[in-house]
């Protein structure tokens, strides 16, 4: 069979030098993408559970767009509309390019940060109402009760499906080919189409899969431990005194 090939796969690993460039430049948009999702979803899931409706529905209304719209047309619309509003914006006489970098790292920080918003709702909701007004009448505000006592419970609560959103990052940063971004799809694309062998999208899968498959596994054993019952800790009885002082 040609996928078998001894002399395509000689070629293809020729050009390896490429797909680590990709592989790596991948982790980094990944890394990048996701500090972007986390503070836009912190921010994104405590405005959901405010007492402002203000705030409330901007996150609703955040939430449901981009969990409503395919990341590969927000790709495509910051990619061809994000230059025109930044000549626009800077006064610039052409149009301001954006690195790809920076724009799939936007684009996949925003639309996952939709879905860890969702995370982090349900996280601090899942905290008793009564521990933010605990705080608030030891005269901390509500903004100092989320950063010390609510954040730091919910983000033990929701760390495996956090984990999960990480894990779905990194395989949507796949859309950086679309828009010759240089990742590891992107130079998989490269070498298949100079070479019009298939191996090159093999290759590809294989180092795609030594990203996702710890986080997998990361995510498997997060939800095991979660379920888990915790084991109370041991308790030495001291045993009473008699009337004589005896123990």
């Amino acid at each position: 069979m040609e996928l078998f090939d001894p002399g395509r796969w000689a070629q293809t690993l020729s050009n390896s030098d490429l797909l680590w460039q990709g592989f790596f430049f991948t982790i980094q948009v990944s890394l990048a993408g996701l500090l972007v999702s986390l503070v836009m979803g912190t921010l994104l899931g405590v405005f959901s559970t405010t007492r402002s409706r203000v705030l409330r529905a901007i996150a609703r209304v955040y939430v449901e767009f981009f969990q409503n719209t395919p990341i590969v047309v927000q790709v495509f619309f910051v990619y061809t509309a994000g230059p025109m509003l930044l000549q626009a914006i800077t006064g610039a006489s052409h149009v301001v390019r954006i690195a790809p970098f920076v724009l799939v790292v936007i684009c996949v920080g925003l639309y996952h940060g939709a879905y860890v918003a969702e995370v982090i709702r349900t996280g601090i909701e899942a905290i008793p109402r009564g521990q933010m007004e605990a705080t608030q009448s030891q005269g901390f505000t509500r903004v100092q009760g989320y950063r010390y006592v609510i954040l730091p419970q919910t983000f033990r609560i929701i760390l495996p499906p956090l984990a999960n959103q990480a894990l779905n990052l990194v395989k949507n940063t796949s859309v950086l080919a679309l828009i010759a971004g240089g990742d590891l799809m992107y130079q998989a694309d490269i070498i298949v189409a100079d070479s019009g062998y298939l191996q090159g999208y093999i290759v590809c899968c294989a180092m795609y899969f030594l990203i996702c498959f710890p986080l997998a596994m990361l995510v498997t054993w997060l939800e095991k431990r979660s379920k888990a019952p915790r084991k109370a800790k041991a308790t030495h009885a001291v045993p009473a005194a008699t009337a004589d002082g005896e123990v």
